[in-house]
């Protein structure tokens, strides 16, 4: 009797103690309302035509009993500049208590939307009536990205969160060594990691809310002949899973995929395999035993200085009347920086931990980050759940490890002028990289 007696007052208790967390989804659609400039390929020679796939924002809100808030952002996009995620995290901060720390802003990499304000814009020459276009657009963008952010937190309600990890194999490392360098081809042999972390949100019944998921590959399926929008392999995946499940939001987070490429790609038809393949992998995962998350969250941001190797002002000048427009708009530009007296020494560079509980902790980094600081962020806390994402907060450029610096091709060197970067940066980044990534984790972690 004693027994029975315990356990049913065990059981009330159980049925008495308040949710783990809160959470809330917001959604807003960010498809351009018309022709706008596309960016990720210079080939490229006019406006978008037509859409093939809606683009969207969403928004995951999380909270803790100590009433921690923590936001993801996910995006249909190329990239947000430092620009764009400052002025939302400020505002989010002041109008709903969020700390800049505690709010993630990741952008899928798309090749297939918008072009963004001061992201990549020296690809691109831009007449008057094309600017204005895209300046409207990023000005409306930034309105969004708060408001979606206020329609997550104004849904919170009770909650739980768990996680797992599937795989999908169309991701491939795409630095291939030839006799004449590295070039962008195909690299079986090289870093991949094909792992597909998912985190599911549901409600207090145990009702899917949304399926948070991640996958290390450059969103690039449709290449530079396609003029039509859309959120290419990571919008079809994100449509499968929430056709497949009504009701439920899929977000897709971009992981570290500087060196990885789809194979096969340039098709629409690719793009709608490879979604399919990265939804059956998640949907695989939310059908099975995933972890319970619990505990407190919490989150950091630090921006470090990541040093450039050293330029002149001569091989600028030298530059103005080289034959390719790319290259004398990117000498203009530097040019431009350094009468203003600009920095070109050294790339501001984002480094966030989020903890999501006891036992997960997602990273996030700037720019076009390499698969290798994820299998080494990774590998240093095998102990430790842990997802590394990059394309986070400002993509400002590539960013290499110190053997890819000393190998050349187009991460390291190459790329630098779209971004416009003075120079390629100094090898010393990859150990400034991951001791911050260490002491972000180490900051958050229980």
């Amino acid at each position: 009797m004693r027994i029975s007696i315990l356990l049913l007052v065990a059981a009330l208790a159980a049925a008495a103690a308040p949710p783990e967390y809160k959470a809330g989804i917001g959604r807003v659609e960010i498809t351009p309302a018309g022709p706008i400039w596309m960016s990720g390929y210079a080939s490229r020679t006019k406006p978008s035509e037509g859409v093939l796939q809606k683009l969207w924002a969403k928004a995951l809100a999380v909270q803790d009993r100590r009433g921690t808030k923590l936001v993801i952002v996910t995006t249909d996009l190329i990239g947000l500049p430092r620009s764009i995620s400052d002025a939302v995290g400020a505002r989010v901060e002041k109008q709903y208590g969020i700390s800049r720390g505690n709010l993630l802003l990741n952008s899928s990499h798309t090749h297939t939307g918008p072009l963004i304000r001061k992201n990549l814009e020296v690809m691109v020459a831009l007449d008057q009536l094309n600017r204005r276009v895209v300046d409207d657009y990023s000005t409306k963008l930034t309105d969004q990205l708060v408001d979606v952010v206020g329609s997550a937190v104004g849904a919170m309600k009770p909650a739980s969160l768990s996680w797992g990890q599937g795989k999908a194999g169309f991701a491939m490392n795409r630095r291939e060594k030839t006799a004449s360098g590295v070039k962008i081809g195909l690299n079986p042999n090289g870093p991949m990691d094909h792992s597909v972390p998912v985190v599911r949100v549901a409600d207090a019944e145990g009702k899917t809310l949304a399926l948070l998921f991640g996958y290390a590959c450059h969103n690039t399926t449709l290449t530079g002949e396609h003029y039509q929008i859309s959120g290419d392999f990571a919008g079809y995946a994100q449509a499968d899973v929430e056709a497949a499940q009504p009701g439920v939001t899929a977000m897709f987070i971009q992981l570290c995929a500087g060196d990885q490429n789809p194979n096969p790609r340039s098709e629409v038809k690719y793009a709608e395999q490879h979604g399919r393949e990265l939804s059956g992998a998640v949907q695989g995962v939310a059908r099975g035993t995933m972890k319970p998350m619990k505990g407190h969250l919490a989150g950091t941001l630090q921006w470090k200085d990541l040093p450039v190797q050293p330029t002149a002002r001569e091989d600028f000048e030298k530059m103005l009347s080289d034959s390719q427009p790319v290259r004398v708009r990117f000498a203009q530009e530097m040019l431009r920086r350094l009468d203003a007296r600009d920095s070109l020494r050294t790339v501001a560079y984002p480094v966030q931990a989020l903890r999501l509980g006891d036992g997960l902790v997602l990273v996030a980094l700037g720019g076009e980050t390499v698969v290798e600081y994820a299998l080494r962020i990774k590998a240093a806390h095998p102990k430790l759940g842990v997802i590394v994402s990059a394309y986070s907060n400002d993509v400002m450029g590539y960013i290499p490890t110190a053997k890819m610096l000393e190998e050349g091709g187009y991460e390291p060197v190459g790329s630098t002028m779209y971004y416009g970067q003075a120079a390629p940066f100094a090898p010393e980044i990859e150990k400034i990289i991951l001791d911050s990534a260490a002491a972000a984790i180490a900051r958050v972690k229980p």
